[in-house]
């Protein structure tokens, strides 16, 4: 009997060694995102708030989290907000995210980025990556894997990394070894910052589309954000952020087709392609890559007008007589500005 017993114990032992000693390699073999990509690291930070509790949570693309400065937010507004952002989130990621996310906190407000709406399909591996990695396990997590897969992955594969990462065996570094049970933080709640300017406005027209109607997949999971922000009580804000280059074209069709669908639900949207000279958006000045994306200069001006939206039209209270939530927010503004004034450069 002993015997069997010694048996039992040693053969567990075994598994749990062997469980444990997998999963640091996978650890060790997952790219970090630390000195290039820093998009990859962007969903994973998020855990590291300590008691989130935030009066607005941006989902969605670059457009999102390059386009809002959460802590020109608080610093203009007291609206204390967090970009649960990722490179190409397509519109069930940013539904599993928000699932995800309310697991910790419940926003007033949730702002959605509609670009990712064009997307009906899952689309390439590298950008599932920088989403899906990131992600604590939950049946949330295996939900938006299941439906992101591209032809060929293997779902195994997002829930132990080895299985994916193991031929990077070659190129692990110092930064793996560093990296590797805690990574240094790359955004400021969720803001990815890009100081560099190249300025220019596209006069390349954008490509006609066939089919004017946004895919039913995608407008399948907006309604499922619509249905899950309703029944926690929060309120769901549609938005289009400006852009200035045909890769990222907003067409009129897909407008019409949003501009219906909030007025069908009683949502608010706000394009803000057609309000960029109120905003005061200079493509000279306000954009790092022609046009593409906003850099920081034009994300802060972006985010004083939505800020002054959210808090007349929304009733989103200024919190800075909070003396905890003060304390907190004075250190991140700290970190916002130490970067800002080293005008780092970065990124995709």
């Amino acid at each position: 009997m002993k015997k069997k017993i010694v048996i039992i114990l040693s053969s567990v032992a075994f598994v749990l060694v062997t469980a444990i000693l997998l999963q640091l390699a996978g650890l060790l073999l997952m790219p970090k995102y630390m000195s290039s990509l820093y998009e990859g690291a962007l969903i994973r930070e998020y855990y590291d708030e300590k008691n989130p509790s935030h009066d607005v949570i941006f989902i969605g693309d670059c457009e999102v989290y390059e386009g809002f400065t959460p802590p020109t937010l608080w610093e203009e507004y007291g609206i204390t907000s967090y970009i649960r952002g990722s490179a190409q989130q397509l519109a069930w990621q940013s539904y599993y995210l928000l699932e995800d996310t309310l697991r910790y906190e419940t926003p007033k407000v949730v702002v959605f980025n509609v670009l990712a709406l064009k997307y009906g399909e899952p689309q390439e591996e590298s950008y599932n990556r920088m989403t899906l990695d990131g992600m604590k396990l939950s049946m949330s997590k295996v939900r938006a894997i299941k439906a992101s897969m591209t032809e060929g992955e293997s779902f195994a594969s997002y829930l132990f990394p080895l299985l994916r990462y193991h031929s990077r065996w070659k190129e692990i570094g110092k930064e793996d070894w560093s990296y590797l049970f805690s990574r240094d933080t790359v955004s400021h709640n969720g803001y990815l910052m890009q100081t560099e300017i190249r300025g220019g406005k596209s006069t390349v027209q954008p490509v006609p589309i066939l089919d004017t109607k946004l895919p039913q997949n995608a407008m399948k999971y907006l309604d499922k954000m619509r249905d899950l922000c309703a029944e926690k009580g929060i309120e769901l804000i549609l938005i289009k952020a400006p852009t200035n280059a045909p890769v990222y074209h907003w067409y009129d069709e897909w407008d019409a087709e949003i501009v219906s669908y909030a007025e069908a639900n009683g949502l608010t949207y706000y394009n803000f392609i057609s309000l960029e000279d109120e905003i005061g958006i200079d493509w000279n000045t306000d954009t790092y890559d022609k046009g593409v994306h906003l850099n920081v200069y034009g994300a802060e001006k972006l985010t004083r007008y939505f800020g002054e939206i959210l808090a007349e039209c929304h009733g989103l209270a200024d919190r800075r007589s909070d003396a905890s939530l003060s304390a907190v927010w004075a250190e991140k503004l700290i970190a916002y500005y130490e970067e800002r004034n080293q005008a780092k450069t970065g990124g995709t």
